[in-house]
């Protein structure tokens, strides 16, 4: 599904490059569940927005599902990322001007479901996640915990192939966070291909395999169950 290929991720400050990613090779296949750790600034995030197609190496080669990614324009990298991911964003990512409704809504649009079709996935998500009460709500109306579960929501309610999660409970309390973990856990059991980022050695458990990363290159790749 993913093969990343001597992937390297770099500033240039006049004569002077810092890297973040230094010659990445990567397999994910479909179905997976893998948990990306390591340090603060080992470019866990970095690889993350690359593999999402929300940022571009400067060298390597990134192939999904068969398509050469970094060979394709801004616009087909985003109509491929619009079909097959889902992101789950740390910082939440929603839109401050639209209702937890209109930001659910939004992915369906851009997917252009017909009107019936998204009330009701809407209608199933808020369901769901526990948060129908809150569907007329702004972003700035809901606290951390809400916002986060708003952001995963918007995430799957696509049913994408691919999730992509960048420290998923992070601002969530722990029984809000156990629970995001398993649904995660029974959205890869029921096929869907997961990453996350994390900190959190108990969410690196749900997965099946750990790449640790340092100082940009991937330090072990193990398999964990």
């Amino acid at each position: 599904m993913i093969q990343l290929k001597s992937l390297f991720k770099y500033y240039s400050n006049k004569f002077v490059k810092t890297y973040v990613l230094q010659d990445i090779n990567l397999q994910i296949q479909q179905g997976e569940f893998v948990t990306i750790m390591g340090p603060s600034g080992s470019g866990k995030s970095t690889l993350l927005h690359i593999i999402g197609m929300l940022d571009e190496p400067n060298d390597g080669e990134y192939h999904f599902f068969d398509q050469p990614v970094h060979k394709l324009n801004e616009k087909q990298r985003s109509e491929l990322h619009k079909n097959y991911i889902g992101f789950v964003f740390q910082s939440y990512h929603l839109i401050d001007e639209l209702t937890v409704y209109e930001n659910l809504e939004t992915p369906l649009l851009y997917q252009k479901v017909k009107t019936t079709e998204r009330k009701s996935m809407i209608a199933d998500i808020l369901d769901r996640f526990q948060i129908v009460a809150k569907k007329d709500l702004f972003p700035n109306q809901l606290s951390g915990g809400h916002q986060q579960l708003v952001g995963i929501a918007r995430a799957v309610i696509v049913n994408p192939k691919l999730i992509l999660a960048d420290e998923p409970t992070g601002n969530l309390n722990s029984a809000q966070g156990e629970e995001i973990m398993n649904l995660f856990k029974k959205l890869h059991q029921e096929g869907t291909t997961i990453i996350q980022v994390t900190h959190s050695e108990k969410n690196a458990t749900y997965g099946s395999r750990i790449v640790h990363l340092l100082d940009g290159r991937v330090d072990r790749d193990v398999q964990v169950s």
